[in-house]
């Protein structure tokens, strides 16, 4: 089984390591192996999971703007 540190782990799904640390202490996403020295170690079955649910799940995000502008003011 292939195991990612958490920065390997972090750039093949996008996130930063402060937020796996995060998602870790609130019991959202917790590491396959922490070593003695306390290294956080991720599963490639974590990976092929979260990228799949993420890649269902991530939204488009599009951009709509909109101005009106009210004059008394005669244009020329």
């Amino acid at each position: 089984m292939t195991m990612y540190s958490i920065g390997e782990f972090g750039k093949q799904i996008g996130v930063t390591p402060q937020t796996l640390r995060n998602w870790d202490k609130k019991g959202e996403l917790k590491p396959a192996h922490v070593s003695q020295g306390g290294t956080r170690y991720y599963s490639e079955e974590q990976r092929n999971q979260f990228l799949g649910i993420a890649g269902r799940k991530k939204p488009k995000r599009i951009t709509i703007g909109y101005c009106r502008v009210i004059s008394n003011k005669k244009m020329t």
